[in-house]
């Protein structure tokens, strides 16, 4: 009897969420240009992040603020990539579709490419909550041990080294070297501009506290310039933009416990995760809906979310569940709903 309790409930669910877009839509007819909003949004966003970056090498704007117009600007790119994979815009034009999904990536060099992101995420869909969800699992979805977790977080690179054979025994199709490739080449620069840049700056700390002189070579001050320079522009945006978009999305996605679309997410918008919503485009509101209709444009969720919500807590859905995230995100096991 509870399994069709949930699938009516899901169904209830689904129905509402279309009959607010739907509504939306008939409010506002400009939401039928749906290519041209895309497109435009995403132009939007690589203009902002473009001129934070000028604006930083021409001396207008300190290095702080490059860093924070800069993950501002590429939390949206990145929900556009997510319609993108959703097929969402240019369905029908491979010219344009491409482009667009070159463009999300340029922005943000930090993650794998989006054409097979698309593979991992679509697969997200089918497997969310258990051990088969590689996407959520390679940003800390999951993990018990929170120092682990606050690694996978901060840099995926690395969490995926140390959790590499642990994938391998419990993912199936599960290769290293498939995702690692998936970065190349912008992941790949990503990385070697961050290492770099911490060491460099780890080392002449050292050096400075021990009061040892160095005298560099001309070229290595000219290349730590430039490393410099794109770590502010290009890396340190994304950092900031990927860690708080990782820390919400593992926090917000249960895993182990849960069975359907009722217990596959919760909704966050305690006042505690406002500072990382900021830099993800309020995705812990508004993922929970996607959930239950992938086929809707990130703005289309935005603009509905809070009546939305307000019905999904009627039906159960959890709001700001803080204890499953120490408890490595498993749904609470007295609660769960049948399958």
């Amino acid at each position: 009897m509870q399994i069709t309790s949930d699938k009516e409930t899901i169904r209830e669910i689904i129905g509402f969420i279309k009959n607010q877009e739907k509504t939306l839509r008939a409010q506002l007819p400009f939401l039928g240009h749906q290519n041209t909003l895309g497109l435009g949004i995403l132009l939007l966003s690589v203009l902002g992040f473009v001129t934070s970056g000028v604006l930083y090498f021409i001396g207008v704007t300190p290095a702080w603020v490059c860093i924070i117009l800069g993950a501002l600007s590429t939390s949206i790119a990145h929900e556009v990539e997510h319609d993108l994979i959703h097929q969402q815009y240019f369905k029908s034009n491979a010219i344009m579709y491409n482009f667009m999904m070159f463009m999300v990536w340029v922005i943000r060099p930090n993650t794998i490419n989006p054409w097979y992101r698309k593979k991992i995420h679509l697969n997200h869909h089918k497997t969310s909550g258990t051990a088969q969800d590689i996407e959520e699992r390679l940003v800390g979805n999951g993990i018990k041990n929170h120092l682990l977790r606050m690694l996978v977080v901060c840099d995926g690179l690395l969490g995926l080294i140390v959790r590499s054979k642990q994938f391998s025994r419990e993912i199936k199709g599960y290769k290293f070297f498939t995702l690692f490739n998936a970065g190349f080449p912008l992941t790949t620069i990503y990385y070697i501009v961050l290492y770099s840049f911490l060491l460099i700056h780890t080392f002449n700390f050292i050096v400075e506290y021990m009061a040892v002189l160095i005298h560099y070579p001309t070229w290595l001050m000219t290349l730590v310039e430039w490393i410099n320079f794109t770590m502010v522009v290009w890396i340190a945006p994304s950092f900031l933009r990927s860690a708080c978009l990782n820390f919400i999305t593992s926090s917000m996605h249960y895993y182990g416990g849960a069975f359907n679309m009722l217990q596959q997410t919760q909704v966050l918008n305690h006042w505690f995760f406002m500072p990382f919503q900021l830099f993800c485009f309020n995705f812990g509101n508004t993922h929970t809906i996607h959930h239950f209709v992938p086929s809707q444009p990130f703005y289309i969720r935005q603009m509905i979310s809070k009546r939305v919500n307000v019905f999904l807590k009627e039906k159960g859905v959890k709001f700001n569940d803080l204890t499953s995230i120490l408890a490595a995100n498993r749904y609470p096991s007295s609660q769960q709903f049948s399958n």
